[in-house]
């Protein structure tokens, strides 16, 4: 009971902190602004849009094949269909409920291949862990290889920021303080639970790292891990190409990576990156004199591209993945009737 409370909590602020985002984002727009923001959209490239749903199922496709490697670990073998279904429907179901997506990718494939959901757990835990390391492997590539752009930002940024909270000092003594309640109440909530968190986290994540360094298919799930943030960049990349009018086309495949891990903390902090992704993609834009508009123009476009994908993929795998395995099911049959008939 106190976990769900806690849970719900949680979910209530980042999604509060994320519609706050999206309405003080868009209410500091002027009229020109909301002018070039609409003209930025309707400019759209949409052949673009082709290979950018293509390269974003592709990655999505490559993390259900790393994922079946986990799973053969453990004597499990789904088939590749099966595997990509449930991670399908994962994601899907992680835009409206944050980690509810790992308990549904991990229950609909344990329904159709007939095993134990719990079994499967530990795999999700190794493979967040992973993230969690390739991500901050990834971060510190990006910082290394943009180096002189981000030092520039970092000061420019801790300049304009001190500035804002100067101006807005009444909103910024209420967040504190509303920040403030939210960690009380979950201290509150916790109290009875002495564990440390983040010493638990961190001896889960390098358990899981270590046990994938140590799997005997190790060479080809870290290749898959490439591919999989090879892909997520990719997307970024044909981002900038697809739309000119927003004075992004002219963006190297390095300043791709440090967008994606920009974005890729939105996507962390608030439900599906809701606000919080434009957010800190039009920021860390402004680093590469990309103005505001146009920068807030690509963060909404990548979010909302990226959101339609997982839309599309996890309605075709609902829609299809019962159909699928009552085939594969009846196909069975079949083979093991005509098995009795030559025995």
């Amino acid at each position: 009971m106190k976990k769900a409370l806690v849970t719900i909590l949680q979910y209530v602020i980042f999604f509060g902190l994320g519609i706050w985002i999206i309405y003080h984002m868009l209410h500091e727009l002027s009229p020109k602004d909301e002018d070039e923001l609409l003209f930025a959209l309707k400019n759209l490239k949409l052949l673009y849009l082709v290979p950018i749903f293509f390269i974003g199922f592709l990655s999505h496709f490559f993390r259900a094949l790393r994922w079946r490697l986990l799973l053969q670990t453990i004597d499990v073998n789904p088939t590749v269909i099966n595997t990509s279904f449930a991670v399908f429907i994962g994601y899907f179901v992680n835009l409206g409920l944050p980690r509810a997506g790992e308990v549904a990718k991990c229950t609909v494939l344990a329904k159709y291949e007939k095993v134990p959901p719990h079994k499967m757990v530990g795999t999700i835990l190794a493979e967040r862990a992973w993230d969690v390391f390739c991500l901050i492997v990834i971060w510190v590539l990006a910082i290394s290889l943009q180096a002189s752009v981000i030092s520039e930002y970092v000061v420019a940024f801790s300049r304009r920021f001190q500035g804002y909270v100067h101006q807005h000092k009444s909103f910024f003594l209420a967040l504190l303080v509303a920040v403030v309640a939210a960690i009380v109440a979950v201290i509150l909530v916790y109290r009875r639970h002495r564990e440390n968190k983040i010493g638990q986290f961190i001896k889960e994540m390098s358990h899981g790292v270590s046990s994938i360094l140590r799997m005997k298919k190790r060479w080809a799930f870290l290749g898959y891990t490439v591919l999989i943030w090879a892909m997520y960049t990719l997307q970024i990349y044909f981002g900038f190409m697809g739309l000119p009018a927003l004075e992004v086309y002219h963006l190297s495949i390095f300043a791709a990576l440090v967008v994606l891990v920009y974005g890729s903390l939105g996507m962390i902090i608030t439900p599906g990156g809701i606000g919080m992704y434009t957010l800190l993609v039009a920021e860390i834009l402004s680093a590469y004199n990309v103005a505001d508009v146009p920068a807030q123009a690509f963060g909404w476009i990548a979010w909302a591209v990226q959101s339609v994908v997982i839309i599309v993929l996890g309605i075709i795998s609902f829609s299809f993945i019962h159909v699928y395995n009552r085939k594969l099911a009846h196909g069975q049959t079949l083979v093991d009737s005509a098995q009795d008939i030559q025995s």
